[in-house]
């Protein structure tokens, strides 16, 4: 036979459990690569890009019936609230009244979030001061209203700058919940608590026979 030659090379020893093992490891590769795909889908599918530099969310108890308002200005003016839901770099996502438009209607069924919140994105930087300011629209209870409100600075990490409770208790009540300042590449400064009616600059400028600015949401002198 040609092998009494020595014309091929001896066979090597056969390991069947060396052999059963690198299959194995075969298969559970090939498995978790399925897997990867399953959990981590393209990127571009259902792709939401928001862009943000600062966050201010107010809530108050679940299924709460009270109607509460944030309003938020900006250095220049701008003031982000329940009629003007943009204004500058400022933008109120809904108007959260309580227990009047918390629900909707599907197929003759009434179906109610309990969530009670509102929250204006500050898409921009503009360096001075910003005020957060709470308003008590409509008190239905006439007991007091725990409200919280958070601002969170997200760029270049997320940071808390203010992050506390306050109590409103009537029809009108109207709190400052923060005032803080930005420099020109965005960090804050400063934060304070100082009140500042944000709901007596409407009603000086109403006052003054003034019509509605457009772009801050702010009742401006007529011209004449």
């Amino acid at each position: 036979m040609a092998d009494d030659f020595g014309l091929y090379p001896p066979d090597e020893n056969f390991d069947p459990l060396g052999v059963m093992l690198f299959k194995a490891l075969q298969v559970i590769a090939f498995l978790f690569f399925i897997a990867l795909l399953a959990v981590s889908p393209d990127a571009k599918d259902g792709k939401v890009d928001s862009k943000a530099e600062f966050i201010i969310t107010m809530d108050w108890p679940d299924s709460h019936p009270d109607d509460l308002d944030l309003f938020v200005q900006d250095p220049i003016g701008n003031i982000a609230w329940y009629r003007h839901r943009e204004a500058g770099f400022l933008t109120l996502d809904r108007d959260d009244r309580g227990g009047a438009n918390n629900s909707i209607t599907v197929n003759g069924k009434k179906i109610a979030s309990a969530i009670r919140e509102e929250i204006v994105t500050v898409r921009g930087i503009v360096r001075g001061e910003y005020t957060v300011n709470v308003s008590h629209f409509a008190a239905t209870t006439g007991q007091p209203v725990p409200v919280k409100i958070k601002v969170q600075k997200l760029n270049p990490t997320a940071q808390v700058v203010f992050d506390d409770k306050l109590i409103l208790d009537h029809t009108g009540h109207e709190r400052t919940a923060v005032r803080f300042w930005l420099d020109a590449e965005g960090k804050v400064v400063d934060v304070q608590q100082r009140h500042k009616s944000l709901l007596e600059t409407f009603r000086n400028a109403r006052a003054n026979g003034a019509d509605l600015d457009p772009k801050t949401g702010v009742r401006m002198p007529r011209r004449e």
